[in-house]
């Protein structure tokens, strides 16, 4: 049977959210933005999603803005927070942060912004005194920092760099998509302005997410139209994809403390398997991280190969973001770890599901191990 390890990237559809799906595929039809029935009862089901999103957040339902997922959202924190600045200054975002954070700060170097990056050390953490020394150096607009990373899992201090970064009168966005459905959140606790959401991360629909910005922050629209979500984001709501995204958050919010038994069991023998691999090097592995995440490197093997290695076995991993794929570059993550190229080019990730069992793990191994004494003998 196939084996899929890519939870990280995207997971499948929980037939319990299709389910509260269904009816705002083929039943009530109607425009959000409409007086009649067939407008409110479109509405009554978008903001009972706003309703449960909030909850798994730890937010006021206002706080919530509707996006098409994790991209949009950083896209509209930073340039949304800097839209309604004065006059350009800095913006600063992690080493190891996802492409959708990194790519939308430095394009926006051609605006006049001073882009800069937030030093990562070895094991995936900030560099805490760097950080301070960073945030000294002159005005500041944002600062964004990933709650979990994607690639490595390794968990960040967000109240922290919260309290750093409004010692500099700025904004903190906080990009908690890996770290939703994962870890408990609580946005009103973590100190952050700014939280980007996506549903396709936690058994939701692909194509819907969610921006959580605290009371009182201005932000400067992306799209401008109906007026839709506070003026924020104008266009009809895609009330189905909303509706799977509130279903898939109550689930996940309900069932986070036994889905975290379960993957962590899952880890920790995956971890355990790798260890008694030649040449196996496990990247964070002191650092606090997703119970499902685990990022390593096989010395003498390049990632994609053993990743291409393995899918020809059944078995679906990752080198990396997929939104990084097919770029033929070693992992920026492990780069900004300070992690030699050569070695970040050897990186595989295995992002565990809910639905994974001891058994695939098992198989994982035993079909890694055989690669590893093939490649050996060779």
């Amino acid at each position: 049977m196939p084996i899929y390890f890519d939870h990280n990237a995207t997971t499948p559809l929980e037939p319990r959210v299709l389910e509260a799906m269904l009816p705002y595929l083929s039943g009530p039809y109607g425009n959000p933005s409409s007086v009649h029935r067939y407008g409110r009862a479109a509405r009554d089901a978008v903001e009972a999603a706003r309703l449960q999103v909030a909850a798994l957040a730890g937010a006021q339902p206002a706080e919530v803005v509707w996006t098409s997922g994790g991209t949009e959202s950083n896209n509209l924190a930073l340039k949304g927070a800097a839209g309604v600045a004065k006059q350009p200054s800095r913006i600063l975002y992690g080493s190891t942060e996802h492409p959708a954070v990194l790519e939308t700060a430095e394009s926006m170097r051609s605006q006049g912004w001073q882009v800069e990056t937030i030093a990562i050390d070895s094991q995936g953490l900030v560099d805490w005194p760097a950080f301070e020394a960073l945030l000294r150096r002159g005005p500041l607009c944002i600062a964004a920092l990933m709650v979990a990373n994607n690639e490595t899992g390794v968990l960040q201090d967000v109240p922290r760099a919260a309290t750093l970064v409004h010692a500099a009168k700025a904004l903190l966005l906080a990009d908690a998509v890996q770290g939703a459905g994962k870890l408990p959140l609580d946005f009103a606790a973590s100190g952050a302005d700014l939280m980007s959401l996506s549903s396709h991360k936690l058994y939701g629909p692909k194509g819907v997410g969610a921006l959580v910005i605290r009371s009182g922050v201005e932000l400067a629209p992306l799209m401008h139209g109906g007026g839709q979500e506070r003026g924020l984001r104008g266009g009809t709501e895609n009330v189905a994809a909303i509706v799977g995204f509130g279903a898939a958050a109550e689930l996940a919010q309900q069932e986070l403390e036994a889905r975290n038994t379960h993957l962590l069991a899952l880890r920790e023998r995956l971890a355990t398997g790798l260890h008694a691999v030649p040449g196996i090097t496990i990247f964070g592995e002191q650092s606090p991280r997703l119970s499902n995440t685990v990022q390593f490197g096989l010395k003498g093997w390049e990632g994609e190969a053993l990743l291409m290695a393995l899918d020809r076995k059944g078995i679906a991993v990752s080198s990396g973001s997929a939104c990084s794929s097919g770029k033929g570059e070693p992992s920026h993550v492990l780069l900004g770890m300070g992690l030699a190229r050569d070695v970040a080019y050897g990186a595989i990730r295995v992002s565990l599901g809910k639905d994974n069992t001891a058994t695939e793990v098992d198989r994982f191994l035993a079909v890694l191990g055989e690669l590893r004494a093939a490649q050996l003998a060779a």
